[in-house]
């Protein structure tokens, strides 16, 4: 089983940890990490890009000129895709873009990254993350004490008014919750910031 140290807020070692080894300790499959991620981003996708045809384009009621005797190409509209101010041809319409990847493989790729944060020795873990008040410096503090740098997702186990709105103002940080974790945040953010309970509830929902 992978071991951590455990610290606290002040950046102080507390103690350590041993990761359950079938979330944490697991190979990473890169092609389901890769399906998954893809399937994300479709879903994200609105879908609402739009152009005309000759159909819906103004004008073009009548043939410009007489089928033949003028020495020029035949032309039924003005409105055709060769002209200009013409419909588009098979162009983008509204369309969906979502579809679903198996509920195993969701949960292999998000076991696959979270393995990929220790090996890396990106994860760390903290005794537990409480803020008194709602305060952007308070938590700009807490992430230097624990020497986390760079972009940092921290995940918490539940919702936690004090911590989300001290982080949400600082560049390249941002919270999310065990129960709304996806691999594009995983994979998004260099560091990953997790409480003992977060820990607790990862292995609850993924062992």
């Amino acid at each position: 089983m992978p071991k951590v140290d455990v610290y606290n807020i002040e950046g102080k070692k507390v103690s350590d940890i041993e990761l359950n080894e079938s979330i944490f300790g697991i190979e990473p499959n890169e092609a389901i990490v890769h399906s998954v991620l893809v399937n994300y981003l479709a879903n994200q996708r609105q879908g609402t890009q739009s152009t005309k045809t000759r159909s819906e384009v103004s004008g073009g009621g009548r043939k410009p000129w007489r089928q033949k005797g003028t020495g020029r190409a035949r032309q039924g509209s003005i409105r055709a895709p060769q002209w200009v101010k013409g419909g588009i041809a098979l162009g983008p319409k509204p369309r969906t873009y979502k579809y679903r990847v198996n509920k195993k493989e969701r949960q292999l790729a998000i076991k696959s990254v979270l393995s990929s944060k220790v090996l890396e020795n990106n994860l760390v873990v903290v005794d537990k993350v409480e803020m008194k008040e709602m305060k952007t410096k308070n938590m700009v503090k807490a992430l230097d004490s624990l020497k986390v740098t760079g972009k940092t997702l921290i995940l918490l186990p539940e919702k936690n008014e004090n911590v989300q709105k001290s982080a949400r103002n600082i560049e390249g940080v941002k919270t999310t919750l065990v129960n709304t974790i996806n691999v594009y945040d995983l994979l998004k953010y260099n560091k990953l910031v997790v409480t003992l309970d977060t820990v607790k509830k990862l292995e609850e929902v993924y062992a």
